[in-house]
């Protein structure tokens, strides 16, 4: 077994795992804190090198394309502190370091395992309920559903929609973007009955965000969410209806207007909520959210449900 004891954190290899614990100084980053604990399998790893610096160095853990959510959300994105696949290593343990590379290494080898892209995820991504509050707004997942509060900072035109609830079922996509120079990043969630070409500070299933403490933190969310959806690879895509972004997909006749589980239930119940569903369409397209193209579409596929 090989292992390295840093105060940025432990990592440690049995020849299938490579469990990766967070310090617990101060300097840790908030991110790698709130994610905990991970054990990566080996198939899921592309890669592993030490990068000697002029104080210690630095350990880098590459994962396969597609083997993990919080890598799939961030794109390489996330500051070097905040990167959970990678360790900080102290001046002197450059020798332990490098061994830990060479035990990983050869069992990649031993194992045969593809640098390729993974065909399904092989980290379950972040543990949920999660609820983070940063830039104009809060969101929190708990595995179903999706909740996007705002507060004092929030565009007047995009609070006036109030609170958002939809569907883990309903989402198409997931994006987040970090803050970057004077370029607010966001955190937004595109939904299957179309996207909007709103910019985040307008748009509804977005989060804006300003580039302070907390931002790194909605990529938790973005990875959670993701981990439930189809992966990239297309398996499991064909299952996910055109347009489930219109009612959450499990309980058709049993939400209220915001897309959240209510209590009715019948074929009255479903006629109400269908002209409800339209009523929003059409002030989403009267707003600007929804193109003309968007509108249609998600009208017509309300009026089937008739």
């Amino acid at each position: 077994m090989a292992e390295i004891l840093q105060k940025d954190g432990t990592w440690a290899f049995d020849g299938d795992t490579i469990r990766i614990v967070p310090g617990r100084e101060r300097g840790v980053h908030l991110l790698r804190q709130t994610l905990g604990e991970l054990a990566v399998p080996l198939a899921a790893v592309a890669g592993i090198a030490f990068e000697p610096g002029r104080k210690g160095g630095r350990l880098r853990l590459r994962l396969r394309d597609g083997a993990d959510p919080l890598a799939q959300a961030t794109r390489g994105r996330l500051p070097d502190g905040a990167d959970p696949y990678q360790l900080a290593v102290e001046p002197g343990r450059t020798g332990v370091a490098e061994y830990f590379v060479d035990e990983v290494r050869n069992a990649l080898l031993l194992e045969q395992v593809p640098e390729g892209p993974a065909d399904r995820y092989l980290l379950p991504g972040p543990a949920v309920p999660l609820s983070v509050g940063a830039g104009d707004g809060t969101v929190s997942f708990d595995g179903e559903w999706v909740r996007l509060e705002w507060n004092w900072k929030t565009e007047e035109g995009k609070k006036s929609a109030g609170t958002r609830t939809f569907a883990v079922a309903d989402v198409a996509s997931v994006e987040w973007l970090p803050s970057h120079g004077l370029e607010n990043g966001y955190l937004r969630f595109v939904l299957v009955m179309g996207a909007t070409k709103a910019p985040p500070k307008h748009d509804p299933h977005a989060i804006e965000l300003y580039g302070f403490k907390k931002d790194p933190l909605m990529a938790l969310v973005a990875a959670a969410v993701l981990a439930r959806l189809p992966h990239p690879s297309g398996a499991g895509a064909a299952d996910r209806p055109a347009l489930a972004g219109i009612l959450p997909a499990d309980a058709p006749a049993t939400a209220g207007t915001d897309g959240s589980p209510g209590s009715g239930s019948g074929s009255g119940s479903d006629h109400d909520a269908l002209l409800r569903r339209l009523r929003e369409l059409g002030e989403l397209h009267r707003s600007g959210i929804l193109t003309d193209e968007e509108f249609a579409a998600a009208k017509q596929a309300v009026l089937k449900r008739f």
